[in-house]
């Protein structure tokens, strides 16, 4: 049981990747007030383990049924993923005149970027579906899984949670380098999701 559980929380914890969440966090979150900040941890956490469960709970099914292969799912959330990218390497810095319009909306982020793709990203869909397959896996072991994956975004939390120490530090112009430099690891994990999934498209062929 215990050798189920640590190998679920390696896995679900590189693709989750909570500490790979705190730039996103930093970047999207820098004009918030500190408790705003804390609200959007806790809506995004609390969308992101939503999102997790359905796919957990239907997403093999959900799939088989629309007839779309796993595959198929990784390669469009690797592009969906990638321009999302993109947009954080190349999007221009918010003039003033915007950064109340962006405090406004702010809790919309909780949703986007953050609950998707930053923590329910497409590769943590396609673990969790993947790990709890209905043809290799018995109800006792997707538990298991489901457990892990809570605590793994627990962990996600607490690590957002103290988040603000690090904005304190770095102000909103290492915020923005930060962002840009996420961006550019991410378009580069967007792109090995892509070309797995594509490799693995035509071996099958």
């Amino acid at each position: 049981m215990w050798q189920l559980i640590l190998t679920d929380l390696v896995g679900l914890w590189v693709v989750i990747d909570p500490i790979g969440t705190i730039p996103v966090f930093i970047s999207v979150t820098k004009n918030l007030s500190a408790k705003q900040r804390r609200n959007t941890a806790f809506k995004a956490v609390a969308f992101a383990a939503l999102i997790l469960m359905f796919f957990l709970s239907v997403g093999q099914i959900l799939l088989e049924t629309l007839e779309i292969s796993l595959l198929s799912f990784q390669i469009t959330g690797g592009i969906i993923l990638f321009l999302f990218a993109l947009s954080m390497i190349f999007g221009d810095s918010k003039p003033q005149q915007e950064e109340q319009l962006e405090l406004e909306a702010g809790v919309d982020c909780a949703v986007f970027p953050l609950a998707m793709p930053s923590i329910a990203s497409p590769g943590a869909m396609l673990a969790v579906v993947v790990l709890t397959e209905n043809n290799r896996y018995d109800i006792y072991s997707q538990m298991v899984t489901a457990s892990a994956m809570m605590i793994v975004l627990l962990a996600t939390l607490l690590l957002l949670l103290s988040a603000g120490w690090i904005l304190r530090i770095i102000g909103k112009s290492g915020a923005g380098i930060i962002s840009r430099v996420m961006g550019l690891i991410l378009a580069t994990v967007a792109t090995e999701y892509i070309l797995s999934g594509l490799k693995l498209y035509f071996q099958s062929t």
